[in-house]
C-alpha cells in the first residue's frame, strides 16, 4: 500500500504537469491535426500510467480516468469538440474536467436528486457485500453473479460520488450526476444512454456515434446508419474494456469483452429500430417487467461473457481483500489519532 501511495502522488505529478501544457501550449494552437499531434505525448503517457500500480482499485481506476476518459477527451479537444470544449475558464478546471468522469451540470432543474440516505443504504449493502465472500463457496453461481454484478456497481458508484463531493470543495460547481439509478433501467438503451456510468455515452456519441452514422449516411438508409452507428459505439467501448481488463489482470485478452459489448449493441440497435416499428407502437410493456428483463439480460449476459476474464484473473478476490484491508487501515489510523 505504501509503495502504491508514492506511485499515486507520481501519477498525479505527471497527469497534472501533462494536463497543463495541453492547456497552456495545446490550446493555443489551431483545432485539427496539429493539435492533436501536440497532445499524442500526453495520450501516450496515459496509456502507461495504469502500469504504474499493482492493485486493482489504483490499476482499474487510473484506467478509467486516464487511459479511456481523458485520452478520448484529449482527442475531442483536438477538434474542438467534447466536455473540454469551449475551454474551461481556468487551468484547475481543466485539469479537474480532463482527470475525471465528471461534467459541470447544464440544467439543474432537470436533474432528479437522488437522497442522501439512498446513498447511505448503498454504503451500508457495500460493506455487508464485502463480508459474503467469505462465505461463497456455499452461494450458487446466479447468486454470486448478482453479487459480482452489485459489487461493481455499488463500488463504482461510491467512488465517484466521492470523486464528485472531492471536485465539488475544490471547484464550488454542481456537477452531472455519474448514474441515474441504472436497476431502474426499461432498456438497454435506456442502461447504456439514460442511466448507466453516463460520462461514457456522453463521450462516445460525439467521439463514435455521430461520426460513423454522418459517414454511413451517404451510403445507406438512415435506420441502417444508425445500426452501424451503435454497433460500432459498442465496438469501441468492448475494446476499451478489453485494454482495462489487461492492466486489472496483466493477462491477454480473451475477446470475451468485445463479444459482450457487441452482443449488447446488437440488441440495443435492434430494440431501438423495433420501437420505430409501427405494429408495436401501440403495445405497452409494464415498467416492471421491462425492468426485470433487461436488469437480468445485462446480469445473464455479464455472467456469460464479462465475468469470467475477471474471475479467472481473480480480480473477485483482490477487489475485497483489497476494499477490507483500507478500511481496517482508516480504522487503525482513526483510532490510534483518537488515543
Amino acid at each position: 500500500m505504501e509503495e502504491e501511495l508514492k506511485n499515486f502522488i507520481k501519477v498525479w505529478f505527471y497527469a497534472i504537469i501533462s494536463v497543463s501544457y495541453c492547456y497552456y501550449l495545446s490550446s493555443r494552437i489551431k483545432p485539427g491535426a496539429l493539435r492533436l499531434l501536440s497532445v499524442l505525448p500526453v495520450i501516450a503517457l496515459f496509456l502507461f500510467i495504469p502500469l504504474f500500480f499493482s492493485s486493482v482499485h489504483f490499476s482499474g481506476a487510473s484506467a478509467f480516468f486516464f487511459t479511456w476518459l481523458a485520452n478520448f477527451k484529449l482527442i475531442l479537444f483536438s477538434f474542438d469538440k467534447g466536455p473540454l470544449y469551449p475551454l474551461p475558464q481556468n487551468l484547475s478546471r481543466f485539469i479537474f474536467f480532463t482527470c475525471f468522469p465528471i461534467k459541470p451540470q447544464q440544467n439543474p432543474k432537470s436533474q432528479n436528486q437522488i437522497p442522501k440516505w439512498v446513498f447511505a443504504i448503498k454504503v451500508l449493502v457495500f460493506g455487508v457485500l464485502l463480508h459474503t465472500y467469505d462465505y461463497k463457496q456455499h452461494l450458487s453461481f446466479t447468486t454470486l453473479l448478482v453479487i459480482y454484478s452489485l459489487h461493481i456497481y455499488l463500488e463504482l458508484e461510491i467512488l465517484l460520488m466521492l470523486v464528485k463531493v472531492w471536485v465539488f470543495i475544490f471547484l464550488g460547481c454542481d456537477l452531472e450526476p455519474q448514474s441515474n439509478e441504472p436497476y431502474l433501467a426499461t432498456s438497454l438503451q435506456d442502461f447504456w444512454g439514460r442511466r448507466w456510468n453516463l460520462m461514457v455515452p456522453a463521450i462516445l456519441r460525439p467521439a463514435v456515434y455521430n461520426p460513423v452514422q454522418r459517414m454511413a449516411e451517404w451510403k445507406m438508409s438512415s435506420d441502417h446508419a444508425r445500426f452501424l452507428a451503435v454497433l460500432a459505439t459498442f465496438l469501441v467501448s468492448g475494446a476499451v474494456h478489453e485494454q482495462i481488463f489487461y492492466y486489472i489482470n496483466r493477462e491477454m485478452p480473451t475477446g470475451e469483452i468485445t463479444w459482450f459489448f457487441v452482443l449488447h449493441g446488437i440488441c440495443t440497435a435492434a430494440e431501438v429500430l423495433v420501437k420505430k416499428r409501427t405494429f408495436v407502437g401501440g403495445w405497452k410493456v409494464s415498467p416492471m417487467v421491462s425492468r426485470l428483463l433487461t436488469v437480468g439480460f445485462v446480469v445473464l449476459t455479464s455472467g456469460w461473457l464479462f465475468f469470467p476474464p475477471l474471475i479467472r484473473g481473480g480480480m473477485f478476490v483482490r477487489l475485497p481483500n483489497e476494499a477490507l484491508l483500507f478500511i481496517d487501515s482508516v480504522k487503525h489510523k482513526f483510532f490510534t489519532f483518537g488515543s
